[in-house]
């Protein structure tokens, strides 16, 4: 796929879509890589490119694996330089709407308190800079900073759980899908 977000996995993952002329977003098409292992399903602009029985596109818009489509609809010229349609064309604006998309979905999420963010921040700092003046102690202060994080994800997974909340919430506080939540959660608690 095309753009992603760590911190929103797949949940918000991103891509230039492709739009027909008459303003439908058309099906994922399939790609032969050649080899014969097998084929990848692509929603991208560029695949739509009337080879091969494909729909043409006559614009392409930003997309998100949550459901998501930008307003804007940026136009594409399939017939200019490159008639066989092997070089993509670069497409400004896409990427820029997805990424003001992703603002907004870290804008619902819960907001962590102004001193706890500012501390990670710090940290992370001092973790690369004892990465590279000391990288077995920066390793040995990551294994106890994931021993850290395994308990207390566990323990507040517990306790969202016990708290009933749902998983629609959940979701929403992270910034990822129900689906996704449930995963998390799930590993969390050892419960796969």
């Amino acid at each position: 796929m095309g753009w992603t977000a760590e911190e929103f996995g797949a949940s918000h993952e991103g891509w230039a879509g492709a739009l027909l002329a008459d303003g439908t977003e058309p099906g994922p098409v399939c790609l032969d890589p050649g080899n014969g292992s097998g084929f990848r399903q692509t929603r991208e602009w560029w695949a739509y490119n009337g080879i091969l029985n494909r729909p043409r596109a006559a614009a392409a818009r930003a997309a998100c694996a949550c459901g998501w489509r930008g307003a804007a609809h940026y136009p594409i010229d399939l017939g200019g330089e490159d008639p066989s349609g092997l070089y993509e064309q670069v497409i400004d604006g896409p990427r820029d709407d997805w990424e003001r998309h992703l603002d907004e979905v870290e804008a619902r999420t819960v907001p962590l308190p102004a001193v706890l963010a500012d501390l990670l921040e710090r940290l992370e700092d001092q973790l690369n800079n004892l990465a590279g003046q000391a990288p077995v102690a920066a390793l040995k202060a990551v294994a106890a900073l994931e021993r850290v994080t395994r308990s207390v994800a566990r323990d507040a997974a517990y306790i969202a759980e016990a708290d009933d909340l749902s998983w629609e919430s959940i979701g929403t506080g992270l910034g990822i899908s129900e689906k996704e939540a449930r995963s998390r959660l799930s590993h969390y608690t050892g419960r796969r």
